[in-house]
């Protein structure tokens, strides 16, 4: 999470006035509403112990973990299909119901 605010705090910084309503920007984008290209994207992680993959999946099951495990608001937030908001959710119930197990007892 603190890696996604300082970006973001970067991208305020940097472009204080782009209409580009994408996370990912660059210098090419910033002057435009398009997104930035699959190599600048794939390129910037190179190196990092996290793949975008592994990041879209991080960021879609702490939604649905933060916000409750409901299929339709990670359909609508993420824009995905029926089957894989159901995935999304049913792993959300799962690490829930297990932390709410491994909590001591008050």
């Amino acid at each position: 999470m603190k890696l996604l605010l300082d970006w973001l705090e970067h991208r305020r910084t940097r472009w204080p006035s782009t209409a580009n309503l994408h996370l990912l920007i660059n210098n090419q984008t910033t002057n435009t509403t398009g997104r930035a290209s699959n190599h600048w994207i794939s390129a910037a992680p190179r190196g990092q112990d996290a793949t975008l993959e592994e990041l879209r999946v991080d960021r879609r099951i702490e939604e649905a973990m933060v916000k409750g495990p409901d299929p339709l608001h990670l359909a609508e937030v993420f824009g995905l299909d029926e089957k894989t908001t159901m995935r999304y959710a049913d792993s959300a119930t799962a690490l829930l119901e297990q932390s709410a197990e491994t909590r001591p007892a008050s």
